[in-house]
Order: C-alpha cells, then sequence, then structure tokens
C-alpha cells in the first residue's frame, strides 16, 4: 500500500503519539503512590508534576497553540487532579488519567476563546471530476515520506500544515490520531456525535494531505493507470 493510498486514513508525516501508559504496570504498582497522594504526601505531589508536567504541557501545548494557555491548562489539571483522587479507582493509569484531564481542561480553555476568522475546511480539501476522478492530478508520495520526516524542516512544515487546519477539523484530528482517544471519547470531550467527529476526522485528514502534497509528493509524479 502506497502512502497516497493511505492518504485518507492516518497522514503519513503526523507526529506518533506517545508510547500507550496502559501497556506499563498496573493500579496494583502504583497503589502504594496513590495511597501517598491521598494522604497529601507533598514529595508524592513533587514527583508527580515533576514526572509528568513535560508530557502534559505538549498535550495542551499541540491543542492551545499559546505557551500561557498550556502552562494554565496543566496547572488546572493537576489542581482538578488533586481534588479527585478521592474518586479515582484505578480503572487506568494514573497517568492515563492525568492526561485525560488535562486534554479536557485544554478543550475548556479553546472553548472559551473568542473565535476567529478561519479559512473555510472547504478550500483545503481536494477537488473531484463527475467521474469521481481528482480534478488536479496527484503525485505518489513513494515510500519514504515517514523517513523525509525526520528532518526538521520537514517536521515544521507538517507542524504548520495541522496548525493551518480549522479549530474544529485540527482538534478533531489531534485527539483522534495523536492523543489517539477513540471516537467515543472523541466525542464526549467535545460534546458533537460520533457522526461529526468521524466526519471532521475524515475531512480533517483529507485537508493535511493536500497540504502536505508539495512535501511529500515524488519529484516526477506518478500517475494511476485506472
Amino acid at each position: 500500500m502506497t502512502a497516497r493510498v493511505e492518504m485518507f486514513g492516518r497522514v503519513p508525516g503526523l507526529p506518533a503519539a506517545p508510547p500507550a501508559r496502559e501497556a506499563e504496570p498496573g493500579f496494583l504498582t502504583e497503589r502504594p503512590f496513590v495511597d501517598r497522594l491521598r494522604h497529601n504526601d507533598e514529595a508524592a505531589y513533587e514527583q508527580l508534576v515533576r514526572q509528568e508536567t513535560p508530557h502534559l504541557l505538549a498535550v495542551a501545548r499541540r491543542l492551545l497553540r499559546n505557551e500561557e494557555d498550556a502552562q494554565d491548562a496543566v496547572q488546572q489539571a493537576f489542581l482538578s487532579a488533586f481534588r479527585a483522587l478521592p474518586d479515582f479507582n484505578g480503572h487506568c493509569r494514573l497517568a492515563t488519567w492525568l492526561h485525560r484531564i488535562a486534554v479536557n481542561m485544554a478543550l475548556m480553555k479553546l472553548r472559551s476563546r473568542s473565535r476567529k476568522p478561519e479559512q473555510a475546511i472547504e478550500d483545503l480539501l481536494p477537488r473531484f471530476l463527475e467521474d469521481g476522478h481528482h480534478a488536479e492530478p496527484l503525485s505518489d508520495w513513494g515510500e519514504d515520506a515517514e523517513q523525509q520526516l525526520a528532518r526538521h524542516e520537514v517536521r515544521a512544515r507538517v507542524r504548520a500544515a495541522i496548525a493551518s487546519l480549522p479549530e474544529a477539523y485540527r482538534t478533531v484530528l489531534l485527539l483522534r490520531d495523536l492523543e489517539e482517544l477513540d471516537t467515543e471519547e472523541t466525542a464526549r470531550a467535545l460534546g458533537v456525535s460520533q457522526g461529526a467527529v468521524k466526519t471532521r476526522l475524515h475531512r480533517a485528514r483529507q485537508a493535511l494531505a493536500m497540504l502536505l502534497e508539495p512535501v511529500f509528493a515524488r519529484t516526477e509524479p506518478r500517475f494511476s493507470a485506472e
């Protein structure tokens, strides 16, 4: 399967999500540490903040694109988590639980912002002819799209392309493809239907693929024989 065939799935070049924390030892291993937090152990609080802040800040920065807002969202996430510790029942890792809280805090801050004029998603989508073929010939991205991503300038262009998507679509793309929330979790976090999440994700991937066409296309375009 070529990168072009994958275009409307998870877009090649999108930064990889962090390794799933669920693979680490579970709540039984964490219980002594959680108990220390519940008993207001300051050393445990400091350890948790020091250990999880870099990851949570990265999450908040991706969603908010503003350093001050990201730091505020992370601070609020820790405060909310500490207040909710008595209700934490170990259904997931502590880090996973914190991650979800940080995502929700960032989304709350995102919703509180005044909306700025944005480019319509339709302007970014591929155009099709009446027979269903692309209006503009598309190049085969080639098999080395992921290798290209290793270059700093390419990664910067990918980040810029993601940032240029309209907020409603960019947020769904980040939550599903980077933060790895499933459709139901994303819909619940955004307060929209699962159908809306699926539609936005598909259109966001289409738009991102078109924006990245100049970055990952082969020098010599290859055309399908179909």
